[in-house]
């Protein structure tokens, strides 16, 4: 990036993940309706969350005041489907464990969804949905094991965890290592991390060079990154300072954003000087041999920029260097 670009330079389509990003449960976060409803490029909209349908994900953005349409949308229960369409032959019968977002799209890719597997189940497809409950569970670990050991199984995703209105929930990774524990193998997985969603969004959006803006590393950072997507955090969701200064080389962001407001404005450079210190415009650390202290604190997404810059830079574990107190309380996290 040239000095005094902003992130949305030579992009061609936004890709954003919503809870955590646009909103958290019912409620917008600030600056996110403002920033996407006309930033002149595409605008695609990535969840892996599986319960609801494009349709209903649209209405909500729509009553935020975003001009989203279902085609905006693309959806891990989506990227499933697609999943299993290369699985089983057309019309099989697929054993559904999860909500409407998911039988929906399992219809739609020409296939049929059932609540109980029987002899003719070809495959196990499972999403999350806040009905879930044991019966499914046990319906889908019952159709995945013994002479049924081989039929393919498809999670929507496996994320631990979800962002609602009240905090934060169990998601359906939790639902999927349920089934796991009790059949002894494990899922393909179309959401984030994985990369068939990003492959369904950027054949939906005709994209070929993408920002992909998300809240979590584990997830939507690493699932950029594997899908080979310039990638953005935004600090509004699960992850914030800590984890970014520990993140390996795999889940690094290639932009950190405190809001979504940044999109448009001039990103700030990151100087890394032969003193050990690391200055992104006001905000300067240093790291003296394996001691990383605060020199000026600046704006906090500067010191968050310059702070993760610093310890990514050094080529050192989070775990090896000594963050002082100073500067941990600057980027908020506790000791």
């Amino acid at each position: 990036m040239q000095p005094g670009e902003t992130p949305l330079a030579g992009v061609d389509a936004i890709l954003v993940d919503l809870d955590g990003v646009v909103y958290k449960g019912d409620l917008p976060i600030a600056g996110a309706v403002e920033s996407l409803s006309d930033p002149g490029i595409r605008v695609g909209y990535i969840t892996n969350n599986a319960s609801r349908t494009a349709e209903t994900v649209a209405d909500h953005l729509q009553r935020l005041g975003l001009p989203a349409t279902a085609e905006d949308v693309v959806t891990s229960s989506q990227a499933a489907a697609r999943l299993l369409m290369g699985l089983v032959p057309a019309g099989s019968e697929i054993l559904v464990v999860g909500g409407e977002g998911l039988t929906v799209e399992v219809e739609r890719a020409g296939l049929i969804p059932v609540g109980a597997a029987s002899s003719e189940t070809a495959a196990v497809v499972q999403g999350f949905a806040p009905d879930v409950g044991w019966h499914q569970l046990a319906e889908a670990a019952f159709a995945l094991q013994g002479a049924h050991s081989e039929r393919p199984w498809v999670a929507t995703n496996s994320d631990w965890t979800i962002p609602v209105a009240r905090g934060v929930a169990p998601g359906n990774g939790t639902l999927v290592s349920a089934v796991h524990t009790a059949v002894g193998r494990l899922p393909v997985v179309a959401g984030k991390p994985e990369t068939p969603i990003f492959t369904t969004a950027l054949e939906r959006f005709s994209a070929s060079k993408a920002l992909f803006v998300g809240d979590r590393l584990d997830t939507d950072i690493l699932g950029a990154n594997r899908a080979g997507i310039r990638s953005a955090l935004v600090l509004t969701g699960i992850d914030g300072a800590r984890q970014l200064l520990a993140a390996d080389a795999t889940m690094r962001p290639d932009l950190i954003l405190e809001n979504l407001t940044e999109l448009v404005l001039p990103y700030p450079a990151v100087e890394a000087r032969q003193d050990g210190t690391t200055r992104v415009r006001d905000a300067v650390v240093r790291l003296d041999g394996r001691r990383l202290e605060l020199e000026a604190a600046g704006a906090y997404g500067d010191l968050v920029r310059a702070a993760s810059a610093a310890v990514w830079n050094s080529g050192m574990a989070i775990y090896a260097i000594d963050v002082t107190a100073s500067l941990l309380d600057a980027l908020r996290i506790a000791r």
